[in-house]
């Protein structure tokens, strides 16, 4: 693997650690009143992992033939109508973070996925069962939405790596996915006092941009593609 992929597989992962899923729900937990069992913790960041690691490894083992098949299908296109289609799709993604980002807008100051899931939770009996339930369906409820995700697996299913090296570098990523959340907890197990505020406050700024996240990241892939069909037909003609 090169320093490259590593530095751009780190970096997909940590955005994908301040998901509703991965922090927003942790930090949640790191917040219930009283003595903090880490058990709790370790048990929904477990079952998160081990979720995505699934998925993971299932999209990897479909990409070489959808890759395949995707090289075929476009192997009769010309180039130029090709670079033409990817500026327009760059362009309707650009389009579709700012609805994204009008409609957290219109969301703001609703009871949503995250708050509803928390008071179930709390009238439940905490059981490890529950949180397990909680992590799979706060997992399912934003795996396709998880451009990051997807486009890391992309990145190693392409990165011509061996079996061995891809399964340890998506186990790798899992767990920068829940790093953010694993250090919160430790903080929270040695400083109880002196992190709570923080807490509060990743809490806070998270329930309300939870929504925009993904307007942002949307957007960010939309531009990066457009600015790359502009590059291409300006240079390659």
């Amino acid at each position: 693997m090169t320093p490259a992929l590593a530095l751009m597989l780190a970096g997909l992962g940590l955005i994908d650690s301040t998901s509703f899923g991965t922090l927003l729900i942790p930090v949640w937990l790191l917040l219930t009143p009283g003595r903090l069992r880490p058990g709790r913790i370790a048990v929904y960041l477990t079952t998160v992992a081990v979720f995505y690691f699934g998925v993971g490894v299932l999209l990897t083992l479909g990409a070489d033939a959808a890759l395949v098949a995707v090289r075929e299908a476009l192997a009769g296109i010309p180039p130029l109508h090709l670079k033409g289609g990817q500026l327009v799709l760059g362009l309707a993604i650009i389009a579709l973070s700012y609805w994204l980002e009008a409609r957290a807008r219109r969301q703001e100051g609703k009871p949503g996925k995250v708050q509803r899931w928390r008071v179930r939770a709390m009238s439940g009996s905490g059981s490890a069962g529950a949180l397990m339930s909680l992590a799979v369906v706060a997992a399912l409820l934003e795996v396709a939405t998880m451009l990051p995700y997807l486009a890391a697996v992309g990145l190693i299913a392409g990165g011509d790596l061996s079996w061995p090296v891809a399964g340890a570098t998506l186990a790798g990523y899992c767990l920068v996915m829940t790093l953010p959340a694993i250090v919160l907890t430790v903080a929270r197990l040695t400083a109880h006092r002196a992190v709570e505020p923080l807490l509060q406050r990743i809490n806070d700024w998270l329930t309300r941009n939870t929504a925009r996240l993904l307007g942002w990241t949307v957007g960010g892939i939309g531009i990066a593609m457009t600015l790359n069909a502009v590059a291409r037909l300006l240079l390659e003609g």
